[in-house]
């Protein structure tokens, strides 16, 4: 299983917890591949199944330490085409972008001056995309280096090709059992193969004993399968039900043929590929009727998925509701469907198991029926969040919408195919609104943008769409657009008649107003609007961001004192509601009215109130406005060394961003400010090293530096 990476190394590769059997000549060839020396794409070919990913992560672990701004995993064997590549390797890097540039150039810019290890998983389904970014991101950034997977090659110039091969099935080529170790003959040593089929054989029946003729079982049910790991994964699995006399005798039967329904007419299919397909089907054969048909229902699932969320969408008909789970756990025991390596609560199926199950479910005829009720899912999830998001479950609603990316993104693209339906209305308002307050702009943008390009009927679902429209816009510094958005969330809002959707729109209109300098405009359209009570609702996160711009506003426009009134008040609102999002930027702000008192002490106890709450709800916006108050507090408080650190430490969460202080010349001025201070209490040389220390220190262990107290 693949667990999480150690926060403290930059990157999001998996740590992988199973025992990893064979590849040294394969792993050897890669670490030449990775080092100095090495060409800087290296693409994986080979068949479905054949441990592309594990080789991988593998190698790119043993490399890590030659990439010092991380390895990168970004799987795509879940999209479709439509421009998406390059936003998921934006998103899986960790970049919270807030521009409207063409995302490629964008991510081109950032990776510029990095020196970092990018994989690409399962490049198949989207391989000219692939192909494009690669190129386009190896001319931009001499210090990326691309490790990709696919059944075949990219085709991007100075492209390096390594074929995975199946693992080799015969004795003397594999690792010794601790059994063999003394004298034994090179003869009677396991295979790579054969050594993978006893692990997973073991962790089906712990008591399994082999003798003599048992080895030779075992090596012919490996050469059957044609060293194929999945397949030997697979037919392990069947141990719980066969004796390994019974398992390779009906393999035997099944594999003999070549049989396979599914295969091409004319046969094109490589051998070793219909070895898998075959074995996948006996596999499927095996499965009780109500397995079978839970398999194929799962397919619609992109990436990871739930126990609840399975049940939802795959019950009826022979599968009755109360039946999933357990139907489910039968999938995990036969490792159709494994389970999550750091969330027992989510699974997930390998790629070509999850095909299998697809062109199953076409053949029942339900393809189009259960992709409904998948997007129905999580429409209906998406509007639960949006309902209770101004509230205390803020931060467990961010979890799970980050957890649940992939099916919300298949969910709207379904909803998209036709943009003019309300449920695609409903489904962009939601979905873009929960997007933007995770991060994922370009996501929200791009579905808004479909669906607000046809006209609508007047409702609620046109508000809720028009206003994240307005705000994301705002966000990423495109002030007309957003704007424009507001004010036709103004007019839909007094439409219907809601007033609290129209002094979440008025926010809009403020908040543009501030972002053009127009500083006493805002705090006057902002202060005539009447204050309501607060809505738990998405609406509230309106009335939250209102309370918010205009304390800004007021700072902005040098109001120390009624911009503390403001935030102070709007804070207490905040806690009331148990709402996070908005509370960093608000501590923030508070943070500033302590220092223009003099109260450093309070300013930096405030300043870090916004870094964990920023932290909570993966706001890098917030989380980097919220370094920049606490670094005025600790150069303003005399903590030049600790300030000249976070400095560094700042700087990696600004990159995130794409854009430094949002190039905002208020924020940039008083960046500079800051360092040239500290640049005369310290010296240049005590200065760059400090600051050296800071940017050396991995994401997190520079959110704990920033939170430790005054003298860690």
């Amino acid at each position: 299983m693949l667990g999480q990476q150690d926060a403290r190394e930059p990157g999001n590769l998996p740590s992988d917890t199973r025992h990893f059997v064979g590849r040294r000549t394969e792993l050897a060839l890669l670490a030449a591949e990775l080092s100095d020396e090495g060409g800087r794409l290296t693409t994986l070919v080979g068949v479905g199944g054949v441990g592309k990913t594990r080789l991988a992560a593998r190698a790119a672990a043993r490399a890590r330490g030659r990439f010092p701004d991380g390895v990168w995993l970004v799987e795509l064997s879940w999209l479709r085409g439509g421009g998406q590549v390059p936003l998921s390797v934006m998103e899986a890097l960790g970049i919270a972008d807030q521009t409207t540039g063409p995302v490629t150039v964008e991510l081109c810019e950032w990776a510029r001056d990095k020196r970092l290890l990018l994989i690409l998983d399962s490049c198949e389904p989207v391989l000219s995309e692939c192909a494009t970014l690669i190129g386009n991101l190896l001319a931009a950034a001499p210090g990326v280096r691309v490790l990709a997977t696919s059944r075949q090659a990219l085709g991007v110039p100075g492209e390096r090709v390594v074929r995975v091969e199946p693992l080799p099935v015969g004795a003397g080529s594999g690792p010794v059992p601790p059994d063999e170790r003394s004298d034994a003959p090179k003869a009677a040593r396991r295979s790579d193969a054969e050594a993978l089929f006893v692990e997973r054989a073991a962790a089906v029946d712990p008591a399994l004993v082999l003798d003599g003729a048992d080895r030779d079982r075992v090596t012919d049910i490996c050469r059957l399968l044609d060293g194929i790991p999945l397949a030997i994964e697979l037919a392990a699995a069947r141990l719980e039900s066969y004796t390994l006399e019974q398992l390779g005798a009906a393999l035997g039967d099944r594999l003999g043929s070549r049989l396979d329904l599914l295969v091409t007419a004319d046969g094109r299919a490589p051998v070793r590929h219909r070895t898998l397909r075959t074995t996948i089907g006996w596999s499927n054969e095996l499965c009780a009727p109500v397995e079978r048909l839970l398999w194929a229902r799962l397919s619609v699932f992109a990436g990871t998925f739930t126990a609840a969320g399975a049940t939802w969408v795959c019950a009826g008909g022979p599968l009755p509701a109360d039946e999933v789970e357990d139907v489910l756990l039968r999938l995990t025991q036969q490792s159709i469907v494994l389970r999550h390596p750091t969330d027992p609560d989510r699974f997930r199926m390998l790629d070509t198991v999850r095909e299998y199950g697809a062109d199953w479910l076409r053949e029942l005829g339900e393809q189009e029926a259960v992709r409904q009720r998948h997007r129905d899912h999580y429409r209906r999830l998406a509007r639960a969040a949006c309902s209770d998001w101004n509230s205390g479950r803020q931060v467990a609603w961010c979890e799970r919408v980050l957890a649940e990316h992939a099916n919300l993104r298949a969910a709207m693209d379904h909803a998209l195919a036709a943009p003019g339906r309300p449920a695609a209305l409903e489904m962009a308002g939601s979905v873009g609104f929960l997007w933007r307050h995770c991060g994922m702009l370009r996501d929200a943008q791009r579905c808004l943008d479909r669906v607000l390009a046809e006209d609508h009927p007047p409702g609620q679902d046109l508000v809720r769409a028009l206003w994240t429209r307005s705000v994301v816009a705002l966000s990423q510094g495109d002030v007309e657009v957003g704007l424009d958005f507001a004010e036709r969330c103004a007019d839909a809002a007094r439409e219907v008649g809601d007033p609290v959707a129209i002094e979440s729109a008025v926010c809009a209109i403020g908040g543009g107003a501030m972002l053009h300098g127009r500083l006493d405009e805002a705090i006057d359209v902002m202060s005539r609007v009447s204050r309501r009570p607060m809505s738990v609702d998405w609406r509230g996160a309106g009335q939250m961001q209102l309370r918010a711009s205009l304390a800004l506003s007021q700072l902005l426009s040098g109001r120390p004192g009624e911009a503390r009134a403001t935030a102070l008040a709007a804070r207490a609102e905040s806690e009331r509601c148990g709402e996070q999002w908005l509370r960093s930027a608000l501590d923030g702000m508070i943070a500033q009215t302590d220092l223009a008192r003099g109260d450093t002490d309070a300013a930096q106890a405030h300043a870090r109130d916004g870094v964990r709450a920023a932290r909570l709800m993966h706001n890098t916006t917030g989380l980097a406005l919220s370094l920049d108050f606490l670094l005025s507090a600790l150069v303003d408080g005399g903590d030049d060394r600790r300030a000249a650190r976070l400095h560094g430490v700042s700087r990696r969460v600004w990159e995130r961003l794409g854009r430094a202080q949002m190039n905002s010349p208020g924020l940039v001025a008083a960046r500079r400010a800051r360092e040239e201070t500290l640049r005369d209490r310290l010296g240049d040389t005590a200065f760059e090293q400090a600051y050296a220390e800071g940017a050396a220190l991995s994401y997190d262990e520079g959110l704990d530096y920033a939170l430790a107290p005054d003298d860690a």
